[in-house]
């Protein structure tokens, strides 16, 4: 009976190749993730944000509130605790909800921010 007999070197190249090849793969798409501008929703508000204390915060300088189960993304849109960020001026987009609280919060890339989008004061 014949049998496949593979020596313990090519397994070790094979999984070699895989392993530098998911690594490859994974380095593109990070790459990509950091050049590309997300899309917002179009009431999406642009501000500066700073978190006093979850859920009081400011935007624009106005003292503001983050709504019960708000969501705040970084630049690689993770969501983040809002206590990380406390003290940290941020440049953002947001919405709000139906009470008038800011219930979701885009941490802006330099690439995100160079993009106009109206604020609240306008």
């Amino acid at each position: 009976m014949n049998r496949c007999h593979h020596s313990p070197n090519s397994r070790s190249t094979a999984m070699r190749r895989l392993f530098l090849a998911a690594g490859l793969a994974a380095i593109c798409v990070a790459g990509m993730a950091q050049t590309s501008v997300r899309q917002f929703p179009k009431n999406a508000l642009r501000g500066i944000l700073v978190v006093v204390g979850a859920p009081s915060i400011t935007l624009d300088g106005k003292p503001d509130r983050l709504s019960p189960g708000a969501r705040i993304r970084d630049m690689k849109n993770m969501l983040v605790m809002n206590g990380t960020l406390i003290g940290k001026t941020l440049v953002v987009n947001y919405t709000r909800e139906a009470a008038g609280m800011v219930h979701e919060v885009w941490i802006l890339t330099p690439a995100e921010a160079a993009l106009p989008r109206k604020s609240a004061g306008q």
